[in-house]
């Protein structure tokens, strides 16, 4: 490739990703670049649309867009490929200043719920009907227990707090049979229970000092959902 050439992409490709600050290189018509320009910055905001649109509503069109623009502009992707952008969106709202003080933890809600909704892997080698007590539950490769600041299952268009509660969000975020993403509240003991602990569920009953007949209760409900898939 000549250094002309290689001159004339890179040229190109400034302007595409930032027009405001990059002339385009010459002898392109402006209709093409206009044609240009809204077809690559439309294919990038129209994943992280699709990916993060409880976001996108809540910081509405012209901030959603100012953000998108910004992060299109200025992040450098590791990556090709279009399933991974929206994690290349996180990492990327970690490192400005956010709209909002629960955007990177809404951002990262909704990429969780893309994530186990798209997934394609597979439970290790388990006992479906071992015992949760004297054995190790294990949880579903497809669930996911969460802690947040701010309440992210509860932001909307209507409700956008300015101060986190003084009690952490607790999520249980999981994909059911039907692939329907759903998520639960969870009781601090039983996040404890599902995140805190290792070794077989009487021992992490006792190391937490939970009701032993609770928490089997407990983890026999999450077995029936499909949550807890057995034992290791």
């Amino acid at each position: 490739m000549s250094e002309l050439l290689r001159e004339q992409q890179f040229s190109l490709a400034r302007h595409l990703r930032d027009p405001q600050r990059h002339t385009p290189p010459p002898g392109i018509e402006a209709r093409r670049l206009k044609v240009y320009r809204e077809l690559f910055y439309g294919a990038i905001e129209g994943l992280l649309a699709g990916s993060f649109p409880v976001l996108r509503q809540t910081l509405g069109e012209p901030r959603w867009h100012a953000r998108v623009r910004d992060f299109y502009a200025n992040y450098r992707s590791q990556t090709p490929l279009f399933t991974e952008i929206a994690e290349a969106f996180i990492d990327y709202l970690q490192g400005v200043e956010l709209d909002a003080p629960w955007q990177l933890e809404l951002a990262h809600y909704e990429w969780i719920e893309a994530q186990l909704y798209l997934s394609d892997a597979e439970d290790p080698a388990h006992d479906p009907q071992g015992d949760l007590l004297q054995g190790e539950p294990l949880l579903s490769c497809t669930a996911r227990v969460l802690a947040y600041r701010w309440p992210v299952d509860r932001i909307s268009l209507d409700y956008q707090p300015q101060e986190a509660p003084e009690l952490p969000t607790l999520l249980l975020v999981y994909r059911d049979a039907g692939l329907q993403v759903r998520f639960a509240r969870l009781a601090p003991m039983a996040y404890r229970l599902l995140t805190e602990v290792r070794g077989t569920g009487l021992a992490r009953l006792h190391a937490l000092g939970g009701d032993q007949e609770q928490g089997l209760a407990l983890l026999e409900s999450l077995r029936a959902q499909g949550i807890v898939i057995g034992t290791a």
